[in-house]
């Protein structure tokens, strides 16, 4: 009778994990993404540019040599000084003047307490995206409070403030990546793209491909859709599985380039330690998606500056 009732306790246990599983297949399941070979990058863009951005150039940009550019951007850019003749305006923001940009990009970055990794990118990512031919802004938004750090709270916020500007197409983007590539231009693909492939420095491919997280880029329109990123992790990590799920469970592609095309280098942050306090945790469901999320934000601005090279949104959660 023991033995008896042991094994019902066994099957019971393993008949729940296969429940589990199967109800939440966006979170458990290796699935692989729709590679985006070279030749079909440009038809793959999603071509459209923020209301207020204008241009006196007379041609459209072309973007086919930026395509096709093989070479590798050294991540030495960091060490040095922005170059003054950038033209990059207050707040930032960036567009060619030899030619009318075909895309229009927010690039959101989540921040707390790291000036050096800050300033690396700032340099190194003007440096980088001018080469694009995209019009662009640069949003970093700073967690003041002393609450555990929240990545996905500060991209819906940094979210709101780019689609209430116009921008049509967000890249949430840690400030500890650069990317390595031209050819990984900086603007939306017609599906969500994982943007980053390996670690250049370490040579380390993600481990799994039902995440998005490091740098991801998404259509506003889309972003919106999904109602955002959850509000729910503080101090742990697990958003980038819930940003997945999300997208997942609207049955949308996800899309990469080219693995040597998706290369990034990683800034270390010396001893300052991780975000994170906790363990990874899962909070998704479908339910919970509708209520928690872009329509469910909360946050009190301290202040909005517009610095030379970036826009500082800086909250309280």
């Amino acid at each position: 009778m023991r033995y008896a009732s042991k094994k019902k306790i066994f099957y019971l246990v393993c008949f729940t994990a296969v429940l589990i599983l199967l109800l939440q297949p966006a979170i458990k399941t290796r699935r692989s993404y729709e590679i985006i070979e070279k030749q079909n990058i440009i038809s793959s863009l999603h071509e459209e540019t923020a209301e207020n951005y204008t241009s006196t150039a007379i041609v459209d940009c072309d973007y086919h040599d930026i395509i096709y550019d093989d070479t590798t951007v050294p991540a030495t850019i960091i060490d040095g000084d922005l170059n003054e003749g950038y033209r990059i305006k207050e707040g930032g923001e960036y567009a060619p003047p030899e030619c009318k940009a075909l895309f229009s990009t927010a690039i959101i970055v989540p921040y707390r307490d790291r000036a050096e990794q800050l300033r690396s990118f700032l340099v190194y990512m003007h440096s980088f995206l001018r080469r694009q031919h995209v019009h662009y802004r640069i949003y970093v938004v700073e967690q003041l409070d002393s609450q555990p750090f929240n990545r996905a709270k500060l991209i819906n916020i940094g979210a709101i403030a780019a689609m209430n500007a116009g921008y049509p197409c967000l890249i949430l983007h840690d400030v500890d990546l650069l990317p390595l590539k031209p050819a990984n231009i900086y603007a939306c693909t017609k599906y969500p793209r994982h943007m980053l492939g390996s670690y250049n420095k370490f040579r380390y491919i993600l481990p799994y491909l039902n995440l998005l997280g490091g740098a991801t880029s998404i259509m506003a329109k889309q972003f919106k859709t999904i109602n955002g990123m959850s509000n729910k992790y503080f101090g742990v990590s697990g958003e980038d599985f819930d940003f997945f799920a999300r997208i997942e469970s609207l049955m949308l592609k996800i899309c990469q380039f080219e693995p040597q095309i998706s290369e990034y280098h990683k800034i270390t942050n010396g001893h300052q330690g991780s975000w994170y306090t906790k363990n990874r945790k899962i909070f998704f469901t479908r339910k919970g998606m509708a209520e928690d999320g872009l329509n469910s934000l909360k946050y009190t601005e301290v202040a909005t500056v517009l610095h030379p090279l970036f826009t500082h949104i800086m909250v309280d959660l």
